[in-house]
C-alpha cells in the first residue's frame, strides 16, 4: 500500500516515546507499503537524521515549525482565536503546503497521522485517514493544570477546553481511529460515542530489547527512573521520588542511591539525594547501561493517557518494575507476577523491601515481564496490526 505518514516530529533518533513508536513501525511497515514521511521539525540540524530514515521511507518532507514553543506571537493566537496552544505551537504552514501537493499530484490508499494536532495540516480530502492518538491531551494538559496555584487556573482551563473540543473533532474527522491502549480508548468513546477505536499498542525499543536474561543481584541497592523531561508527567514523577520516596527509602537502606536520567534532566531540581544525568537524544549506550546496571525501575506516574515507553523498556532489559496504576494503565501486567504496583511513598517503600529481599519474587518479575514482551510488545506484531487496519479503512 501507498501510506502517508504524518508526525509532529522527526523519528530519528529513537529517543522520546514518540520517535521510538515511529521509527519502528516505519521498520516493520516498509518491508510490505511504500511510505511517504511528513514530519514536522523545530530544529534545522534534524535534516542530518535523513539517512537513517531513507532505508524505510519512499520520499521524505522535513517541514518547519516554531522552534519555541513559547513565542508571543503563539501566545497571543492562542489567546485571541478558538485554537489550543497545542495546535498553534505545533503549526507548519510548510506542512500543508507540502501535503495539499501530495495529495493533488499522488495518490495514497490511506493517511496516517500520529497525534490529533497534525490534522490541520490535512486539506479536505477523499483519502483515508487513520489517525493514531498517542494520549489523549486534554487530559493530561488538566492534570497539569489541577497541580497548578488556583489563581493561574482560569485562563488555563479555558485552553483545555478549547483543546478538548478540537481533539474531539478530528478525531471525528478520520477515517478510522486508534489509541495505544485500552484505558485510552474507553476515555475516547466516553467521549465522542460514534467512535469505536482499535488498540494499536507501543512496542519495547528494538535497541533496548536483549535476546536472553543475565545474571542480575537484587541487593545491588540502586534505583532508576528514566524518562524525557521535556514531558510533565516525567517531571512530576522525578520530583515526587526525591521529595516523598527516598527520603522514607533511606530511612531503611541508608546505601540505597537512585539515578534519574534521560533528556532535559536538568529541569530536575538539583538535590543530594539522587544522581541527575542529562542524556543527549542520540547516546543510546548510556541508556541501555544504566538498565543494564540498575537494580529496580521506579515509576511514580500520576498524570494520565498513553502506555510507558520506558517501563516497557525496563521490562525488555530485564529490569524489575515498581509503578503506580496510572503508570501501568494500558499494559496487560499484573501485580507481583510482572511488576509490581504502589501509589503512595509507603507503598513503594514496602515494595522496594519486597523486590530486594526476595530473591526468588526479583527473578520471577525479570523472567515473566521479559517474556511478556517478546511476545505481545514486540514491534513487528504491532506493525502486522496496523496494516490489517490500513486494509479495513481502504476497503471500506
Amino acid at each position: 500500500m501507498k501510506v502517508l505518514m504524518v508526525t509532529p516530529y522527526v523519528p530519528y533518533p529513537p529517543a522520546s516515546g514518540g520517535q521510538i513508536r515511529t521509527y519502528n513501525l516505519l521498520k516493520y511497515l516498509s518491508r510490505k507499503n511504500e511510505i511517504t514521511l511528513v514530519a514536522l521539525s523545530k530544529d534545522p540540524a534534524d535534516s542530518k537524521y535523513l539517512p537513517a530514515l531513507k532505508k524505510y521511507c519512499h520520499e521524505i518532507y522535513i517541514c518547519r515549525k516554531p522552534e519555541k514553543p513559547w513565542q508571543l506571537k503563539s501566545i497571543l493566537k492562542a489567546g485571541f482565536s478558538f485554537q489550543p496552544f497545542l495546535i498553534v505551537r505545533n503549526y507548519s504552514q510548510e506542512a500543508r503546503e507540502t501535503i495539499t501537493k501530495l495529495l493533488k499530484e499522488k495518490t495514497f490508499d490511506v493517511i496516517h497521522t500520529e497525534t490529533f494536532y497534525v490534522m490541520p495540516h490535512v486539506p479536505e480530502t477523499t483519502t483515508p485517514i487513520m489517525l493514531v492518538e498517542q494520549t489523549v491531551e486534554f487530559q493530561v494538559y488538566k492534570h497539569f493544570v489541577d497541580s497548578l496555584p488556583f489563581f493561574l487556573r482560569p485562563p488555563l482551563y479555558l485552553d483545555i477546553a478549547k483543546l478538548r473540543y478540537w481533539e474531539s473533532f478530528y478525531w471525528k474527522q478520520a477515517s478510522l481511529m486508534a489509541t495505544v491502549s485500552e484505558q485510552d480508548r474507553k476515555i475516547v468513546m466516553h467521549e465522542e460515542q460514534s467512535i469505536n477505536p482499535i488498540v494499536v499498542p507501543n512496542g519495547a525499543g528494538e535497541d533496548m530489547i536483549i535476546d536472553r536474561l543475565p545474571v542480575k543481584k537484587s541487593d545491588k541497592q540502586t534505583l532508576l527512573f528514566l524518562g524525557n523531561f521535556s514531558w510533565l508527567q516525567n517531571v512530576e514523577a522525578a520530583n515526587y521520588l526525591i521529595d516523598n520516596i527516598i527520603p522514607k527509602l533511606k530511612e531503611e537502606f541508608p546505601k540505597i542511591k537512585l539515578i534519574i536520567a534521560g533528556q532535559h534532566a536538568q529541569k530536575i531540581q538539583k538535590t543530594n539525594l539522587a544522581e541527575i544525568i542529562d542524556i543527549p537524544a542520540s547516546d543510546i549506550e548510556t541508556v541501555k547501561s544504566l538498565y543494564r546496571d540498575c537494580s529496580l525501575f521506579l515509576a511514580p506516574i500520576f498524570g494520565p493517557g498513553g502506555t510507558r515507553l520506558k517501563i516497557l523498556a525496563a521490562m525488555s532489559c530485564g529490569l524489575p518494575v515498581i509503578s503506580t496504576q496510572t503508570g501501568i494503565s494500558g499494559l496487560d501486567v499484573t501485580d507481583h507476577i510482572h511488576v509490581l504496583l504502589a501509589n503512595n511513598p509507603e507503598e513503594f517503600v514496602r515494595a522496594v523491601r519486597e523486590a530486594l529481599g526476595d530473591k526468588k519474587l526479583y527473578d520471577t518479575l525479570r523472567k515473566n515481564a521479559f517474556d511478556l514482551i517478546h511476545k505481545s510488545y514486540n514491534w513487528e506484531t504491532i506493525a502486522k496490526r496496523l496494516e490489517v487496519a490500513y486494509e479495513d479503512i481502504k476497503k471500506s
